[in-house]
């Protein structure tokens, strides 16, 4: 195999674990882990613990990347059918559905070694952390990805737990125990995954029927799913605003972050169509990574 195989090879696994998913998902470990070390008496304690950052890292980008190779692997039938889905690694031939399943079970498994060190390190008397990542696990790859993503609309709302997990997993990992901050800060993840998956799943509404899924645009009509898609959008911003005790800076983004989501979302009521929802779908991609950009500097600057 010579070099540009390599290279090629390594390119199709890397886009078989989902980047554009687990990337944020990590960034949203990092930014929970700097709030909990903003509520240490001694703040610089939080930048002393390198070896529980390190490890939490590896531990949420093993577990997230993992999941979606499994759940690639899982969902093998339903990406060939799709055209948005059709020329992933699996479906395109360039990864076989068995080494996928392999590779995501290797990275899984790391992912729940990593947790364990994490309590290990924290002289846990219960693996708490260890414990997240494996219910982070099993509900995005059994609840949601193997049982409700091809029988029943609360696929994404159930599911959308594992998407709150690594939040709540670095921001315990250095408390050291669950705390109502760390619960809010991951709720505010499991709150936006709805209206961000939904606004998606309108784009792609005939793939997703063609495919079986029952998506919120799949099972409803196009009205009722603008509207919901519209309500879940301000629902995540009223949320949003009521986490304003992490600091100023959170909480102007949050403000200004939320006006141009809740226009956007009346321009979707005033006008719904596909193409509406798509652009909210746009501006809410970015809206959870400024808002963890913002919790960050809060605690950087105080």
């Amino acid at each position: 195999m010579n070099a540009k195989s390599v290279k090629s090879v390594i390119s199709d696994y890397y886009e078989l674990t989902k980047p554009n998913v687990w990337w944020l998902l990590v960034f949203t470990a990092i930014g929970a882990m700097i709030r909990a070390g903003g509520n240490y008496s001694n703040t610089n304690e939080f930048f002393i613990q390198s070896e529980i950052i390190i490890l939490v890292i590896l531990s949420v980008t093993c577990g997230t990347a993992g999941a979606e190779a499994i759940s690639n692997y899982i969902d093998k039938d339903v990406d060939a059918l799709m055209q948005r889905t059709k020329n992933r690694p699996i479906p395109s031939g360039r990864i076989k559905a068995i080494n996928s399943l392999i590779f995501g079970i290797i990275l899984a498994s790391l992912a729940i070694i990593f947790s364990y060190m994490i309590d290990y390190n924290n002289n846990s008397t219960l693996p708490i952390v260890t414990f997240l990542m494996i219910f982070g696990l099993f509900d995005y790859l059994i609840v949601y990805s193997a049982y409700l993503k091809r029988r029943n609309l609360s696929n994404i709302i159930l599911g959308g737990f594992s998407g709150a997990m690594p939040a709540l997993i670095g921001y315990t990992a250095i408390s050291k125990t669950i705390v109502l901050e760390g619960l809010l800060i991951s709720a505010l993840v499991f709150i936006w995954i709805p209206a961000h998956i939904w606004s998606l799943s309108l784009r792609f509404q005939d793939d997703y029927s063609k495919a079986g899924i029952p998506m919120l645009p799949t099972v409803v009509s196009l009205k009722t799913s603008i509207r919901l898609i519209a309500l879940s959008s301000i629902i995540l911003v009223i949320f949003s605003l009521m986490l304003y005790q992490i600091g100023t800076i959170y909480l102007i983004t949050a403000i200004i972050t939320g006006i141009i989501i809740l226009f956007s979302s009346l321009k979707l009521l005033l006008e719904p169509t596909k193409e509406r929802a798509w652009k909210l779908f746009k501006i809410s991609s970015p809206y959870l990574a400024v808002l963890f950009i913002a919790m960050i500097i809060d605690v950087l600057i105080n």
